[in-house]
C-alpha cells in the first residue's frame, strides 16, 4: 500500500506554501547570501594570488607553467578584457575541449602529453596573453615585478569576476549546507544517529534510527550507475519493505530554472523506483521559489515535499 502523501494532493494550499517559502528563502539570502559570497571570495582571492605567483605575476606564461600549473585556467580566464568563459575560450584556440576541460579541474589529460599537447597550451598561452586587462595588471607593460599592493589589487579584482561568474552556485551550496543542516538537527533531536550505511551491504539493512548524507544508490540492470541522495533515513520502526526514506534538499532564487530543473527529480525517481520497488519513499525539502506549475508536475510523477517552514511534516513520514 503507497504511504499518505504529506503535500502533493493537498493544491488548495500550494499557493499559501510558495508564498511563505519564498519570504523564507528571500530573509535568509539577505541575511546570509552576503557572508557566504565574502567568505567564498576571501578563498578565492587567496587562490588568485597563488596563480599569480605561479606564473611569476604574468610574465612567465608559457606552455611549462601551464602544464605545471593546469588549475590556473580559470584565473587566467578572468584576467583577460573582457574575461572568457569557457566556451569561448576554446572557440578562440581551436583546442581541444577536454584539454580546457580537464584544466578547469586542475588537471590535464591523461592520454595527451609531448609535442601535441606543448602546441594546444601555447595556443591558450597567446590568446590570454592578447587578451589581458592590462589596466589590471599594470607591470606587464614595463615586465616590472608588481608591488604587493598592486598584486593585492589586482588579485582582488579577478577573484570579484570569478565569484560573479559562478555567484549563483555559491549561493545554491550554502543553501544546501544550511537544509542539510537542519534535517540533521531534527533528526538528532528525535535521537537518530548519523552513521554511513556501508556500500555492500543491501539498502534494506539499514540500521533503525540511523541516517546517512550524501549517499550514493545504485540502479539499472545491465549498466549500473550511482545516484546521488542528499539524505538517506532508516526510521527506528521499520517500513514493511525495510527501504529507508530519501530526501532530495532543493533550494531556488527564482522560479524560471525551477521550472527547467523539473525533470531531473522526474527522471531520479523513476530509476530509483525501478532499482527498489514502486512505493520507495522519495520527498523533495523544499525552500524557495517553487511555484504551483512545478508542484503540478512534481505531484503527477509521484513525488511528495515537505516544506522547510513546516518542518514537523516530516513527522507524518514515520521518522
Amino acid at each position: 500500500m503507497k504511504a499518505k502523501r504529506i503535500n502533493a494532493d493537498k493544491p488548495h494550499l500550494w499557493k499559501a506554501d510558495v508564498a511563505s517559502s519564498v519570504d523564507q528563502f528571500n530573509r535568509w539570502f539577505m541575511r546570509f547570501a552576503p557572508e557566504a559570497f565574502r567568505s567564498t571570495r576571501e578563498r578565492t582571492t587567496e587562490h588568485v594570488k597563488a596563480s599569480l605567483l605561479a606564473t611569476d605575476n604574468l610574465l612567465a606564461l608559457n606552455a611549462g607553467t601551464l602544464k605545471s600549473n593546469p588549475g590556473v585556467l580559470p584565473t587566467l580566464r578572468m584576467c583577460t578584457a573582457p574575461p572568457l568563459a569557457v566556451d569561448r575560450l576554446i572557440g578562440l584556440t581551436g583546442v581541444r575541449k577536454n584539454l580546457v576541460s580537464r584544466m578547469e579541474k586542475g588537471k590535464l589529460p591523461v592520454h595527451r602529453q609531448g609535442t601535441d599537447m606543448d602546441v594546444e597550451l601555447m595556443m591558450i598561452r597567446d590568446v590570454i596573453f592578447h587578451l589581458l586587462d592590462r589596466d589590471i595588471f599594470p607591470w606587464l607593460d614595463n615586465r616590472e615585478t608588481p608591488s604587493d599592493h598592486e598584486r593585492d589589487r589586482a588579485s582582488s579584482i579577478v577573484a570579484d569576476r570569478l565569484c560573479n561568474a559562478v555567484a549563483n552556485p555559491i549561493v545554491r551550496n550554502a543553501q544546501e549546507q544550511r537544509q542539510l543542516a537542519l534535517i540533521g538537527d531534527y533528526l538528532d533531536s528525535r535521537s537518530y544517529r548519523k552513521q554511513v550505511h556501508p556500500s555492500d551491504k543491501p539498502l534494506t539493512d539499514m540500521e533503525p534510527g540511523s541516517y546517512a548524507f550524501r549517499m550514493n544508490l545504485a540502479v539499472g540492470t545491465n549498466r549500473q550507475v550511482n545516484i546521488p541522495v542528499d539524505v538517506v533515513i532508516q526510521p527506528k520502526r521499520l517500513r514493511k519493505d525495510r527501504l529507508p526514506i530519501l530526501i532530495e534538499a532543493k533550494s531556488a532564487g527564482d522560479f524560471t530554472n525551477t521550472n527547467k530543473r523539473r525533470k531531473e527529480e522526474a527522471m531520479k525517481i523513476h530509476q530509483l523506483r525501478a532499482a527498489y520497488g514502486p512505493n520507495l519513499a522519495y520527498i523533495l525539502f523544499l525552500c524557495g521559489y517553487f511555484g504551483c506549475d512545478y508542484l503540478g508536475y512534481e505531484a503527477a510523477e509521484g513525488i511528495d515535499w515537505v516544506w522547510e517552514h513546516r518542518m514537523d511534516d516530516l513527522a507524518k513520514l514515520g521518522i
